[in-house]
């Protein structure tokens, strides 16, 4: 399989930009994996924690990822998980240097693609999209309030809308901050990976236009490849005119022979 790949990213209404983004590709026969090889890995970050903060947050995170994950061996979901600690760590060190930065975190998704299948492991409400054929889904955790919310909807405890405009909706419940992950979402199988297939690692900029949205920008645009699609999923947030946009970045990779 060929995987072809585009990152595109927009401040949106805010002055200053918090989210990171890294794709690393294997050279031919250079990844330490073994039978288990990666051929390419995505790193996406969000910040938070200020202008400052959220930044280096989000660049140390996605930098440290993508060297632990390189220099280590063995299977893609050990690596993966090694790659999380590193990165957390990272985030503990900075901290523990510079008080003032206390706070400061980014949710994560890392995503290692190899022999036809797609690990990942991530924090935070940054989500992972898969379309095929059509249809598209989150296979990624939500570790933000949201889904809390609409269990207590099922529940029939809380009321639809008193959900949808709880302000506590958005509110992270794990973060990259240095400190121990109270939830990790790390496959424990692989993703098989189909001809056709377009995985989109996002951060939730993404989500002021509707899943459907998406899978609708999707379908139009991904015969014209992965620079294409990524531009027009910026687009599509950028004409939805949310006030106070946050930053929008999105990793298209797409899967062809």
């Amino acid at each position: 399989m060929k995987l072809q790949y585009a990152v595109r990213a927009s401040q949106g209404g805010r002055g200053y930009q918090e989210d990171s983004a890294v794709v690393w590709e294997a050279p031919e026969g250079g990844d330490r994996g073994g039978a288990d090889a990666t051929q390419l890995l995505a790193i996406l970050a969000d910040g938070m924690g200020g202008h400052a903060g959220g930044a280096i947050a989000s660049d140390a995170v996605c930098k440290n990822f993508k060297a632990q994950f390189v220099e280590q061996a063995g299977a893609a979901r050990d690596r993966l998980k090694s790659a999380l600690d590193a990165a957390n760590g990272a985030i503990g060190a900075l901290v523990g240097e510079r008080p003032n930065l206390r706070g400061m975190g980014a949710t994560l998704i890392g995503v290692a693609f190899n022999a036809g299948h797609a690990h990942w492991v991530s924090v935070g409400d940054s989500p992972l999209y898969l379309y095929r054929r059509g249809e598209m889904a989150r296979l990624n955790e939500d570790h933000s309030m949201a889904p809390v919310l609409e269990k207590l909807v099922e529940a029939g405890r809380l009321d639809p809308e008193e959900a949808r405009d709880d302000p506590r909706r958005h509110l992270l419940r794990s973060a990259v901050v240095g400190e121990d992950l109270d939830l990790v979402d790390l496959a424990q199988d692989p993703w098989p990976l189909h001809l056709g297939d377009v995985v989109v690692l996002a951060s939730d900029g993404l989500n002021s236009i509707a899943d459907i949205e998406i899978a609708r920008v999707i379908a139009a645009f991904r015969k014209d490849g992965p620079e294409a699609t990524a531009e027009a999923l910026i687009q599509a947030v950028a004409d939805a005119g949310a006030p106070h946009q946050d930053n929008t970045t999105v990793v298209v990779i797409t899967v062809g022979e």
